[in-house]
């Protein structure tokens, strides 16, 4: 075995895999993930944890999954994140955990988050669930929002031994990992509701189909309900459009609702009959992960998918793999090119866009060079769909029916990062409803960090 090169991950040929809403990856086995683990350093002074916004004992897991004691692996991991089968297949290792391995130096990195997936699939597969608090404190605390950083919160506080209940807008629990990230990365009954089970088996309740600000208020939950702490991770669920003629045809979509009505509509699965059609051709406006997950999302539903882009390859923010496994499935790229009108027929629907040509200018406050338009050199592209996939907001409802609850001028509810509070005592936040739209396992970071600060905050108060 090359100990610089990595063991290779099974995945579905591209050709195959385009046509069906089926994992593409198809993880490690038992031999392949001892194999890989071997790779690992076992650093003393572990670089990769440092990288982890979760702070998971890498080393140890990956040292347990090594010797075989793969029950050991989960549960060492369990200890810092509620979400391990998500983490493994979502996170941006490459520039987390895996992007400070020491091994990366010279060869190819450990394979982090494919050997946590695996520690996570096994103990799924085997019924091995997370340790629960052995008695409860007494504390009530409520967590608005099932994603990402509302199960890390409220999975933190019921290890704890708090009483946790999440109030959940949908129908469904899981934010965006149930509504945004396509079945093909992320299945959700296998992975998504098992994960949301093993959060549960702590001990926290679900409470679906209440909306925050309409259905109840946090003032209420507080002062009516009995809850002495309640944590916000209601997320950025408002999308953002370009403003452009056009943009109220029928047949444009913000990514969100694309993706919320496949995922929760249940377009991967033939039985049901799921009304949206994406036609035969399909422009998705953006280059970030989202953007990527439409595209593929739609070319998996028959289109012929092209992705426009007003930067080049290299600014690209989707991740290196998203971006290799949409041109491996057929999706088209037009880089260094931008929407400026969307062409509509007389019924009002879509029947194509118009793009004007782009070059990159000087360097802008982000660091990236500056997209500039090259005069005349618009064109139209014909279109039955177009999905703008340009970044999202928090809906503003939570913050607008609290009170003494601090925004931004983005709309962001104001938290210290290191704790969660927010302007209004005993209500702290974390994810996207404070940072705007980001990643998972960024998310989860600031749900295990509110769960450490209402802790130390109901102790002080008991104290």
């Amino acid at each position: 075995m090359d100990v610089l090169k990595c063991v290779p991950v099974r995945e579905q040929d591209p050709e195959v895999r385009a046509a069906n809403f089926e994992e593409v990856c198809f993880g490690y086995n038992e031999e392949e993930a001892m194999a890989e683990a071997s790779r690992c350093l076992n650093c003393k002074n572990a670089q990769c944890v440092k990288g982890c916004p979760v702070s998971i004992n890498i080393p140890a897991f990956i040292q347990e999954i090594k010797e075989g004691r793969f029950e050991e692996a989960y549960q060492t991991i369990s200890e810092s994140s509620s979400l391990p089968a998500v983490c493994g297949r979502v996170c941006p290792q490459e520039s987390q955990c895996e992007g400070k391995c020491i091994r990366g130096f010279k060869g190819d990195p450990v394979s982090i988050g494919k050997l946590e997936r695996f520690g996570a699939d096994w103990a799924r597969e085997h019924g091995i669930l997370p340790k629960k608090a052995e008695t409860l404190n007494g504390h009530k605390v409520a967590v608005i929002g099932s994603g990402p950083a509302g199960l890390t919160c409220a999975g933190d506080l019921a290890k704890a031994g708090y009483d946790v209940t999440i109030f959940e807008a949908l129908h469904e629990a899981g934010g965006v990992l149930s509504y945004g990230i396509p079945e093909f990365r992320l299945p959700k009954q296998k992975v998504v509701a098992a994960e949301v089970e093993n959060v549960k088996s702590l001990g926290v309740k679900i409470e679906t189909n209440v909306v925050i600000g309409k259905s109840i208020t946090i003032d209420d939950l507080m002062e009516k309900e009995g809850f002495e702490a309640v944590f916000i991770g209601s997320g950025a669920g408002l999308p953002h459009f370009m403003g452009i003629p056009g943009e109220q045809a029928m047949g444009v979509f913000s990514a969100n609702e694309f993706l919320t009505r496949n995922n929760l509509m249940k377009a991967f699965l033939d039985e049901y009959d799921t009304p949206i059609k994406a036609g035969k051709k399909v422009v998705v406006v953006g280059g970030g992960n989202v953007a990527m997950d439409a595209a593929r999302t739609a070319k998996r539903l028959g289109a012929e998918v092209h992705v426009v882009y007003r930067r080049s390859e290299a600014e690209l923010p989707a991740r290196a793999e998203e971006v290799h496994h949409a041109k491996e499935e057929g999706i088209l790229f037009d880089l260094l090119q931008n929407p400026t009108e969307i062409l509509v027929d007389e019924n009002g629907c879509v029947k194509g866009i118009r793009i004007i040509r782009m070059e990159l200018g000087e360097l802008d406050d982000s660091g990236r060079r500056s997209p500039v338009e090259i005069p005349g050199s618009e064109y139209e592209m014909e279109a039955d769909t177009v999905i703008m996939s340009l970044g999202t907001s928090p809906n503003p409802l939570i913050s607008s029916t609290t009170r003494g609850l601090e925004t931004n001028r983005r709309k962001c509810i104001v938290a210290e990062e290191a704790t969660g509070a927010t302007s209004k005592e005993g209500v702290y936040a974390g994810g996207d409803a404070v940072t705007g739209a980001a990643t998972v396992i960024l998310a989860m970071g600031a749900g295990k960090a509110a769960a450490k600060g209402i802790d130390e905050y109901l102790r002080g108060k008991s104290s």
